[in-house]
């Protein structure tokens, strides 16, 4: 668990508790279509950010995560300019691998910037492969952040048609997550939308792990009611010194003493 979390508020509970119902739970009607996109790309969401309640600048951490997206980036330059941690893409599927994961793996630790790997579930393999995959690729290294397990609700798919149950996706999720922290000695972080929370993960699943949220037009407490995060995508159109073009900010629950506390206890 971590060391302090912050814990969202009530508000849409209501709301959020209907489209559950609408992911079959507890063997009752039909799950809806969350579907792989091909390619992890652009999210919905992107631009125009405001906040509801909760607000980035309440945090004084503040990290990014990337992929071949973002082109050749600087991390010296992005070293310098405050940022405190990098999530870097490195696996997709059972056999897609981020054509600049290495690059960024090395030369962010030569930086100085604390990073880890996340991996982009393909709801198309079998949980094994993926994590296999997952774990060919990238190295252990006890400097690391805990790996991350990216699971996104992307209906637009040509490729991969299969209807996620609620009962079955969260059976291939607990089998990542331990297969993952038996290899690399640390609990995983999940990464998770808010479709995929209010049909999946809603209200309360995986309550022991850290969980890291994506909303970039209100603060948690509106998409994620009740919820309790320690990481915070909050923008997708950022912009940081070294890196050409946007890329998503993130915030970290928590004072820069707890974030220290935080790194010690996952070393």
């Amino acid at each position: 668990m971590p060391m302090r979390i912050f814990k969202a508020g009530s508000r849409r509970a209501g709301l959020l508790a209907g489209l559950l119902l609408l992911a079959g739970c507890g063997g009752g009607g039909p799950a809806p279509i969350f579907e792989h996109v091909d390619g992890e790309g652009g999210r919905a969401g992107a631009g125009n950010e405001h906040f509801a309640g909760t607000h980035p600048n309440q945090f004084p951490i503040h990290g990014i995560d990337v992929s071949k997206y973002q082109g050749n980036i600087d991390w010296h330059a992005v070293k310098r300019s405050g940022v405190k941690f990098a999530w870097i893409k490195a696996t997709e599927g059972a056999d897609h691998l981020d054509s600049k994961f290495r690059q960024n793996w090395d030369a962010a630790r030569a930086a100085g910037v604390p990073r880890g790997a996340y991996h982009f579930v393909w709801w198309c393999r079998k949980p094994h492969e993926e994590i296999d995959w997952f774990k060919r690729n990238v190295p252990v290294d006890p400097h690391a952040l805990p790996p991350v397990l990216d699971v996104e609700a992307t209906p637009t798919s040509r490729t991969c048609k299969r209807t996620l149950h609620r009962e079955e996706v969260l059976r291939d999720m607990r089998e990542m997550l331990v297969d993952m922290e038996r290899h690399y000695g640390k609990k995983p972080v999940i990464y998770v939308t808010v479709d995929f929370y209010a049909g999946i993960m809603h209200p309360n699943e995986f309550a022991d792990y850290n969980v890291w949220v994506r909303s970039t037009k209100h603060g948690p407490e509106t998409p994620y009611p009740g919820r309790r995060w320690t990481f915070w995508q909050y923008q997708s159109d950022g912009a940081v010194p070294g890196i050409k073009g946007k890329v998503d900010k993130n915030a970290f629950y928590g004072s820069a003493t707890q974030w220290q506390e935080w790194l010690a206890g996952r070393r």
